[in-house]
């Protein structure tokens, strides 16, 4: 059967207010702060995810759930001025499009972000929101932001069971949890199934249940239940384990205006890199490219590479650690 996308990307997508950077603590009792620049762009870890895959030559479609409001009108068009196939991306005539604003702080105060959610449809997105046809006929499937759509959270494994019995890859970015959780008996079911997963270092330590492990060891772990594990880890770079070998990868230098989104485009670089038959170490290093180039600009979007950019600028190899690794 031939395909009718390499990427089928699900999850979440919305505006985002990116104001910033903000060179001390944000301050309530209706004080206004000043901050050198603001933007409305689109938001969402998949969305953006799907907009870097689409950047870097891939077919790309996404399925998730917008309001019938003029945020969902606005993600709608972004998308699809990005190239990606919105088809799937489902109105939903009673709840709001999810809304975000992201707060960053400058280098001298630990170029931090705080982001604050409003999270409108995402409660709602459930398996109705997945055409089956999708699932069946993609190259890759990858699911972001686990912990914000509970319902869709549920069903995710068989989902993803569905996708590779059709001969698809997985991957998942879970992101943080706002409440604190992560879900042991939920990752437990869906880490099976998933072929990659892509936390950055503080969602990796949760996520194996050892916040006093290094990203290191947290990775290890992650892997011996099934996935090979590709942890993000700022300006440290990154590292792989597949369960048996540590890789470690750089990135390119640049000076980052804006970070936000920039694990979705080293999530968008990783998998293309896949899709295009690249090996583990390749693989990460395009990845880093991808992640640190997309800092150039503020938003999640508008600096993602090219593929020709990120081959020129993953020029370093990567680095194995069979030493610390199992």
């Amino acid at each position: 059967m031939p395909h009718s996308h390499d990427l089928l990307v699900i999850g979440d997508a919305n505006p985002d207010v990116v104001v910033g950077p903000l060179d001390g603590q944000l301050a309530f009792g209706q004080r206004e702060q000043l901050v050198s620049s603001g933007a409305l762009t689109l938001g969402g870890s998949a969305a953006i995810m799907a907009c870097g895959a689409a950047r870097l030559g891939l077919s790309v479609a996404f399925a998730g759930r917008v309001g019938d409001d003029e945020a969902g009108h606005f993600v709608r068009d972004a998308l699809a001025a990005r190239g990606v196939d919105t088809t799937a991306l489902r109105v939903d005539r009673h709840l709001p499009t999810p809304l975000t604003v992201v707060v960053t702080r400058d280098e001298g105060s630990g170029g931090d972000r705080a982001i604050v959610t409003s999270p409108g449809t995402l409660a709602a997105t459930s398996e109705q929101d997945v055409p089956r046809g999708l699932l069946a006929s993609v190259r890759h499937v990858h699911a972001a932001s686990y912990f914000l759509m509970p319902r869709l959270a549920r069903v995710l494994p068989a989902l993803l069971r569905t996708a590779r019995f059709h001969g698809a890859t997985t991957s998942l970015d879970t992101n943080d949890d706002p409440a604190g959780r992560w879900d042991p008996d939920g990752l437990a079911a869906v880490l099976p199934v998933v072929d990659y997963l892509l936390p950055n270092a503080a969602e990796a330590l949760a996520l194996s249940g050892r916040t006093d492990a290094t990203p290191e060891q947290a990775a290890e772990l992650l892997a011996a239940q099934g996935p090979v594990t590709v942890v993000k880890n700022g300006a440290a770079g990154a590292l792989a384990h597949d369960g048996r070998t540590l890789l470690r990868a750089g990135g390119p230098a640049v000076v980052p205006r804006d970070t936000v989104g920039a694990g979705d485009s080293f999530d968008a670089g990783f998998v293309a890199a896949n899709l295009a038959g690249l090996a583990l170490p390749d693989a990460l290093e395009l990845a880093a490219a991808c992640g640190a180039l997309s800092t150039r600009a503020h938003g999640g979007t508008p600096a993602q590479p090219t593929w020709e950019e990120a081959r020129a600028h993953a020029v370093t190899p990567a680095i194995t650690d069979r030493e610390n690794a199992s």
